[in-house]
């Protein structure tokens, strides 16, 4: 089943969000999520992902481009989007004098068709919280009530901006599996999210955002296939790098050497790596220390950042230059 016949749930086209003084924190982006995908927004701080994500939830018209969340635009069509989605912002702000039982039920009120809060509670592990009022709850059980209220509508289409912020690793690991179980009931979930072991785990794809843009997207997989995987090995006694099979017939882009150890960045992980070996075979020498792995997305997401930063750079010294030269 697809939303008004369309396989994609939300759908992004060149999106623009501009702040008063001229701010643009969102610079022309496209992305689509498909129907019980889970799409992760990874950046920096300032990237522009929670500016993205609450043109999403209808919070704000964009500045330019467009919006579609089931079909609708979120902003102009609210009635329509919002019965049928949750969010789950990054701070709930809840009256500190209820219960979590009393939270629930108040919050229910306001959703269309509401599940009961009962249900709701036990399935992120609150159950047993439920007559304790929400000052005394700790940050990481805030952030499971936050989650059950979003989920009190039943929601097609979740939103979850950090949602494991204050969590430990239990309730972190619990979070992921209830998000991928809702996945699989048919849920779209769009989450913003700090912690890329998080999507790395969690998405089926995702878009990695900087600056107001974005830098790369895909599934895990492919964004992490783009960058060079690396080998790094001790020097055996008397040996030195020249004496290793020329780097270029193994693949190898870039090198580095930090006393013994030697560090190869290649993109023919297994050509490199079975060569290298072949070579100590015949040497009859050991490689110590010898790590070989491809590139994780952490590697992939500072890699993208230091281009995007370097590309920006050079875009404003370019600018700049054309600037003085017009002036002149």
């Amino acid at each position: 089943m697809h939303a008004n016949g369309h396989e994609h749930v939300i759908e992004v086209t060149d999106l623009r969000r501009v702040y008063g003084g001229g701010f643009e924190a969102v610079r022309g982006i496209d992305f689509s999520v498909r129907r019980a995908e889970i799409f992760a927004l990874l950046g920096t701080n300032g990237a522009g992902k929670t500016s993205t994500v609450e043109l999403l939830e209808g919070l704000a018209a964009p500045a330019g481009g467009r919006v579609r969340v089931l079909g609708h635009d979120p902003y102009t069509e609210r009635a329509a989007v919002r019965p049928r989605t949750g969010v789950m912002l990054q701070e709930g702000g809840f009256p500190s004098e209820l219960t979590v039982a009393e939270t629930a039920r108040m919050w229910a009120g306001c959703v269309s068709g509401a599940r009961p809060p009962a249900e709701v509670l036990a399935l992120v592990g609150l159950q047993a919280k439920a007559n304790v009022r929400v000052k005394q709850l700790s940050g990481g059980q805030r952030r499971r009530l936050d989650l059950a209220l979003a989920l009190l509508g039943d929601p097609e289409v979740l939103f979850l901006d950090e949602p494991s912020t204050g969590l430990d690793a239990e309730g972190r690991r619990d979070t992921w599996e209830l998000v991928s179980t809702l996945r699989d009931g048919g849920t779209t979930v769009l989450l913003t999210t700090h912690y890329l072991e998080e999507a790395e785990n969690l998405a089926d794809r995702l878009a990695i955002m900087h600056e107001g843009r974005i830098a790369a997207t895909g599934t895990p997989a492919e964004v992490t296939a783009a960058q060079p995987s690396r080998i790094s090995f001790e020097l055996p006694d008397g040996y030195f790098v020249g004496d290793l099979p020329p780097l270029g017939e193994l693949g190898v882009s870039d090198h580095e050497v930090d006393g013994r150890l030697v560090r190869l960045r290649t993109r023919e992980l297994q050509r490199a790596a079975t060569q290298l070996l072949v070579w100590a075979g015949r040497a009859g020498v050991e490689l110590r220390r010898l790590d070989v792995r491809s590139a994780s997305l952490e590697e992939a997401f500072l890699g993208i950042a230091k281009d995007a930063s370097a590309k920006d750079a050079s875009a404003k010294a370019a600018e700049s230059t054309t600037k003085e030269e017009y002036a002149a």
